[in-house]
Order: structure tokens, then C-alpha cells, then sequence
């Protein structure tokens, strides 16, 4: 089979199943898994693809046609420019969540802290892409969840940081860990589970592909921001800055968990207009 037959032929397929994404998602498989980008791909359509190649993407199309992630599927996806290694057990990066990073690494370098912490850091996209981006600060990465662990040990490795440290820890159960190996932190940031149990029947089928424990967080969604407030204020040194990712609408019910407890919070929205992250001084 040619290129430009293999590919008509997968187009044809994720457009019945996919969505309005079928041909961005073609192209993605087809560079990753032919190797032909879409350049190549026109000029060279008549170049002939190995059995064993087109088994492989149609596989992964049939995949993708079922409802599979695409950044499962691929095994790595972009965040801040960077690439990291996803699958199956841990949270896809979003590009709303590049709002989180950009404030964070815009309060780290105004007022050079040194220490930070990640919350339920998962692939490690955010203290990572923090860690990238200022090398003289220390970012502290936690997670729970075996699988997600192992994505985050994978990308540290391919990132080749020294200013990094993974801890295995329930952010919500500080028994489990003992917390006076730790220093202060000057900046706490977390994208934590978010999302009201009611509604997780509701999510797009790629999205039900992912961790249930990395989306729901009890019936008002408001869980983990609730345990940080509680275990995790006593972490932070004076003028402290937490910095969280919430969902929609979610922002004053974020910032009421840490009512009498900070002097000041704020909040900024997404390029949706969401408000996406919320910034409390302690």
C-alpha cells in the first residue's frame, strides 16, 4: 500500500469516530508511526509502506476510533514546549494548564524563590516545565499513584534535571511521609483532582479513558484543595504563594477552603475565558 492510500484509508476511518479532530489526528499518528510528515506525505504519496507499518497505524486508528486518548496512543504530548512522556495511569497535560506555569514562573523570577512544591504532580508537566525554566530553584514533584510515579521518574530522567525531587506521597495523608525532611516552600502549585463526582459520567469518552482518581474529587470537587489548606499551610514559609488550577466557576469555592487563613488571593483567567488559576498569599 502506498502512503497516500494508507492514509486516505485512516482519514476515512477516524472521520466516522473521531470528530471534528480527524484529520489532526491522522496526521499526528501518521508522522509518529510512518515517519512521513505532512510535507512528506504529498510528496512522497506514492512511496510504498511496509506490512508491518500499515498493521501498526491501523491498529493505532482503531484505537483512537475507539474512544483511546490520542497522547495514549502516541505516548508522548507537548506542554510548554516541552515534550513528556503519558499514558495509560496518568493525566494528559492540557494546554490550559500552561496559565498555572506561566504566573508561577513569573513569581519565581520576580521575587527569586528557591523552593517549590508540586501537588499531585502526575507526568510532572507543571513543577517540571518550572523547573526547566528557573534552575537556581528547587522543585519538590509529589504524587501518589504507582503508574503515575512511574510516568514522572521517566521524565525527569529525560529531562536532566538537577533541581528536581520526586516524592512518593498522598498529599492528602501526611502520616504516610514524614514531612520534617522537607524544607519550607516558598511557592506551592497544584493541579489536583477538581472535578464533582456527579459529573464524571458526563466526560467525553477520552477523557473517562483517563484516571478516575486523577479527575474526581468528591462530590463538591473541592477535596484536595481542602487537605492542602489543612496539611500543607504549616509547609509554607512566610509570604508563601499558593497556586492552583480549578475548573470552571470553581474559583470562589477554592479560594473559601483557605478563608482566614491568607491575606490576599487572585484570580486569572484561560484563553476561554475560564477562570483557571487561583493565586493565595499566605
Amino acid at each position: 500500500m502506498t502512503a497516500g492510500e494508507l492514509y486516505s484509508l485512516c482519514l476515512s476511518a477516524l472521520k466516522e469516530s473521531v470528530g471534528e479532530d480527524y484529520r489532526f489526528d491522522c496526521d499526528c499518528l501518521f508522522e509518529s508511526i510512518v515517519g512521513l510528515d505532512r510535507v512528506k506525505r504529498i510528496t512522497k504519496g506514492d512511496l510504498t509502506v511496509s506490512d508491518t507499518v500499515c498493521e501498526k497505524l491501523i491498529n493505532a486508528v482503531k484505537s483512537r476510533a475507539n474512544g483511546e486518548p490520542l497522547q495514549y496512543i502516541l505516548g508522548k504530548w507537548s506542554f510548554m514546549g516541552y515534550e513528556f512522556f503519558v499514558g495509560k495511569g496518568v493525566l494528559i497535560p492540557r494546554p490550559e494548564t500552561e496559565a498555572l506555569v506561566l504566573r508561577a514562573d513569573e513569581i519565581i523570577k520576580a521575587n527569586k524563590l528557591s523552593t517549590v512544591f508540586d501537588l499531585c504532580a502526575g507526568t510532572g508537566a507543571v513543577g517540571l516545565s518550572l523547573a526547566k525554566l528557573n534552575p537556581d530553584c528547587t522543585v519538590y514533584l509529589f504524587e501518589k499513584y504507582d503508574e503515575a510515579f512511574s510516568y514522572l521518574q521517566k521524565n525527569i530522567e529525560i529531562f536532566s534535571l538537577e533541581n528536581v525531587k520526586a516524592v512518593k506521597c498522598d498529599i492528602t495523608d501526611l502520616a504516610t511521609f514524614d514531612v520534617s525532611l522537607l524544607p519550607l516552600a516558598d511557592m506551592i502549585v497544584s493541579n489536583p483532582p477538581y472535578i464533582k463526582a456527579s459529573e464524571i459520567p458526563s466526560l467525553q469518552r477520552e477523557v473517562l479513558k483517563e484516571p478516575f482518581t486523577a479527575l474526581s474529587a468528591g462530590e463538591d470537587g473541592l477535596v484536595f484543595y481542602r487537605a492542602i489548606s489543612e496539611k500543607w499551610l504549616p509547609l509554607m514559609s512566610k509570604n508563601g504563594v499558593f497556586l492552583f488550577e480549578c475548573g470552571d466557576g470553581q474559583s470562589s469555592d477554592v479560594i473559601s477552603c483557605f478563608d482566614g487563613k491568607v491575606k490576599s488571593f487572585e484570580v486569572y483567567y484561560d484563553f476561554n475565558n475560564i477562570d483557571r488559576v487561583v493565586e493565595i498569599h499566605v
